[in-house]
């Protein structure tokens, strides 16, 4: 099990997020990955996020990671950063987009 993945669907600053973890959790594994099998066996996950709320889903979606974060943000520590906080929540007017529905 990797100690902490950040979710990577193509958008955020992944480096900057990852750098600070490293830095805040020095003794911790961190890992950036797309893999959905990968963001399911952490112990913990963070989901950041930049940009429009319906590329964002669409990225999402794209890379099969819907599932994977529903279920991991309800069940481990997990941390939403920006977009990928106001993606867990059943809708979004930008857009008139769907949502995760985890909040």
């Amino acid at each position: 099990m990797t100690d902490l993945v950040i979710v990577d669907y193509g958008m955020g600053n992944l480096r900057s997020v990852s750098k600070a973890l490293e830095h805040v959790a020095p003794g911790a594994r961190v890992v950036v990955t797309g893999d959905p099998a990968e963001v399911g066996r952490a112990a913990r996950v963070v989901f950041p996020g930049q940009g429009a709320m319906p590329d964002c889903m669409r990225e999402l979606d794209a890379r099969g990671l819907r599932q994977a974060v529903r279920e991991v943000s309800a069940a481990r520590p997990f941390l939403g950063i920006c977009i990928g906080l106001q993606m867990l929540f059943d809708r979004s007017e930008e857009g008139d987009t769907p949502g995760l529905a985890v909040l």
